[in-house]
């Protein structure tokens, strides 16, 4: 699966699941890691990738038609590790154009919808966004206030979205909004839509690489034709998140592993009190953690995305997933930061870059918090949110 694999997890994988990600993992190391740091210090994303991305098949893989790649939930899992390995910022925009706008148009949309939109956004030559949060609005997207009013053979969106991923540079921005009569729907905006704009939010000491936005539709009409008619009620737009948490399980397993091997090499090299600090007990002991959770994180990944190919897993199981694995890579983060000293605040080494995204990654798609209280609704019968 990955330098780190201590438990053999690659003898249970296919040959074609290790075949998606040895093709990420090239791409990455390619094409990729020169671009990091420049891109993470000017706050800004390798725009030319978008593309190449879909040309590699890697929005929303796990889908089987509509020029998608049709591999397997576990490979879906294995690219999105490699690609985080690099930065959460690269993945998120995987999670952002596949799991979330092109799965949204595929579930929910029409036959013309599909053919309309998908080919141009599976093959990256469209960028995708998913406008569902707003900013009084977050943990709780029942409460929107974003509206879409009937009129004529159009509908007039009002409101605003914040902390939305791609929003500024959409093509096809899918927007979630209550209708005349309070229901949920998916809205189409398309790139220049009259009534819409946004602006990137500056200021982020975590995923620098990420373009997130506010939005705001001042009555921004959109032709009728632009609501996805199967999307109908909340249980739409969070049926993409769990999708994309899916990929978060496993994306960032592979930042941590970077976490560990970078902090495995520098304490084998770095010496004091005449021997590497490798041989000291405390550093073995943050180094031995990182190996068991990690391990721990592979194999609960692993069986989660078994469990999406058998059409077996529940909501609360990938909220257990997610929860589990993005705390552990935090950690591994700060640990490994911790081995390196003051070496580990520059960005020579990645791990403070990481460690800063993973601020963001146990917060968006479901705070830490949020999963916990969807898993104690599971387990006890007993819904906590409010309480």
């Amino acid at each position: 699966m990955s330098s780190l694999d201590y438990y053999n997890i690659e003898e249970l994988l296919s040959d074609d699941e290790r075949a998606a990600r040895d093709r990420a993992r090239r791409f990455v190391q390619e094409e990729v890691l020169s671009e990091i740091v420049p891109c993470h210090r000017a706050g800004k994303f390798p725009e030319q990738l978008i593309p190449r991305m879909g040309t590699l098949g890697f929005y929303a893989p796990y889908l089987k038609d509509h020029g998608c790649a049709g591999v397997s939930y576990t490979a879906y899992g294995l690219i999105m590790q490699e690609l985080e390995r690099a930065d959460s910022g690269l993945r998120s925009l995987a999670s952002v154009q596949g799991a979330l706008a092109i799965q949204a148009i595929h579930s929910f949309g029409s036959p013309e919808q599909h053919a309309r939109w998908l080919p141009g956004l599976v093959s990256g030559e469209r960028v995708g966004c998913f406008a569902l949060t707003e900013h009084g609005h977050g943990s709780d997207p029942g409460g929107m206030e974003m509206r879409a009013r009937r009129d004529g053979d159009h509908y007039v969106l009002s409101g605003s979205k914040c902390w939305i991923g791609n929003a500024s540079i959409a093509d096809v921005k899918v927007v979630w909004a209550k209708d005349d009569v309070g229901r949920v729907g998916g809205f189409i905006v398309e790139k220049d839509a009259p009534g819409f704009r946004a602006q990137d939010i500056e200021g982020k000491f975590s995923l620098r690489m990420s373009r997130t936005s506010e939005c705001w539709f001042e009555n921004c009409r959109i032709p009728v034709e632009n609501r996805l008619p199967k999307a109908s009620g909340l249980s739409a737009p969070l049926s993409c998140l769990s999708h994309a948490r899916v990929g978060i399980a496993w994306g960032v397993i592979g930042a941590a592993i970077d976490c560990y091997e970078t902090a495995l090499a520098y304490a084998k090299a770095r010496e004091q009190f005449g021997r590497p600090i490798a041989g000291f007990q405390l550093v073995q002991q943050k180094l031995v953690w990182m190996t068991q959770e990690i391990t721990k994180a592979q194999l609960l990944a692993l069986r989660l995305t078994r469990m999406m190919e058998a059409g077996s897993a529940r909501t609360a199981q990938i909220s257990l997933a997610k929860r589990n694995n993005v705390s552990m890579a935090l950690q591994c983060a700060r640990k490994a930061r911790d081995i390196l000293g003051a070496a580990g605040i520059t960005d020579r080494y990645s791990v403070i870059r990481h460690l800063m995204n993973f601020e963001s990654v146990l917060t968006y798609e479901g705070t830490h918090d949020v999963h916990t209280l969807i898993i104690g609704r599971d387990i006890t019968g007993i819904d906590a949110f409010g309480g």
